[in-house]
């Protein structure tokens, strides 16, 4: 506990030990839980796959495999899910029927870089960065040169499916959510070891963006709680509990370097980790946002 806040905000009651639930990855990334089949699904990138982990019986298996070297996942209004997938340079949707559709995959005839996270608005328009991650090597997707050059984040309309920039200025844009009533949008930047937060205007734009939170270390995926709290994936130390106004309050410390992080389970109270091999399981007492689409 670094505030009393952390205290206060009840946010030290729940698990005191971490829950082990699968072990074997290479990257262990993009937990989404699905309350309507509960089940949880994740990507282990270098291995490029899709892992499947039953909340009723503990069993886990492949979901999907080749999968494009997926990295973040999440659902859209319908309940389909949206995957980011760094091999393929594009994002996705998979049907009710398993059939997969293509979301976004150019900007201005340009290949993208290598999609890494995603969020879905109330309106259906997606919004996703786009780092280089997946083009530096061949580790996590095919070693390329960038075609649009910068590393970015966009907006794919739910209708026309034109893709737009909404933010540029990145040196590696990760995760992407929005506040509860959609009017900021928050995202971590992991070169440059920070969180901006925008303002979403009426019209679909963004403000400039102002720094919300550093760390030297660099951050990885982001996710908020029911009271505004902001938690993130630290690449140096576990998880960092952020309270609204920006302050450093609490860090869960996890054995392996944590990667991304998803509030889930029938109340919403748990927390899974996805961290280098593995991934843990947390209940405690604080509560994700309602929708998974953040």
């Amino acid at each position: 506990m670094l505030d009393e806040r952390f205290r206060t905000g009840r946010c030290t009651l729940g698990d005191q030990r971490l829950e082990t639930l699968h072990t074997g990855s290479r990257w262990a990334e993009g937990p989404l839980y699905v309350p309507a089949a509960r089940f949880l699904l994740w990507s282990d990138i270098p291995n490029d796959r899709l892992l499947r982990w039953d909340e009723t019986t503990g069993t886990v298996g492949v979901f999907r495999s080749p999968a494009g070297f997926p990295n973040g996942n999440t659902l859209d209004g319908q309940g389909r899910l949206v995957t980011c997938e760094q091999g393929n340079r594009r994002v996705t949707r998979t049907e009710h029927d398993g059939s997969v559709t293509v979301v976004a995959d150019r900007y201005r005839g340009k290949r993208l870089n290598s999609p890494n996270d995603a969020a879905v608005a109330s309106d259906g328009s997606i919004w996703f960065s786009d780092p280089d991650f997946g083009i530096v090597s061949d580790y996590e997707g095919h070693r390329a040169d960038s075609e649009i050059g910068a590393c970015n984040v966009y907006r794919a309309d739910p209708d026309s499916g034109e893709v737009t920039q909404v933010a540029d200025g990145f040196r590696g844009p990760n995760g992407v959510i929005f506040s509860d009533d959609e009017r900021r949008l928050f995202v971590s930047d992991s070169r440059a070891g920070q969180i901006r937060v925008f303002d979403v205007r009426e019209n679909g734009t963004l403000s400039d963006g102002e720094v919300f939170a550093e760390c030297p270390a660099g951050f990885d995926n982001i996710r908020l709680d029911d009271a505004g709290r902001l938690w993130a994936a630290a690449l140096a130390d576990g998880v960092h509990c952020y309270d609204p106004d920006g302050t450093l309050i609490g860090r869960l410390r996890v054995p392996e370097t944590v990667a991304n992080i998803r509030f889930g389970g029938a109340r919403r109270n748990r927390l899974f980790i996805a961290a280098s091999t593995t991934l843990y399981s947390l209940v405690m007492s604080v509560t994700g946002l309602p929708s998974q689409r953040r």
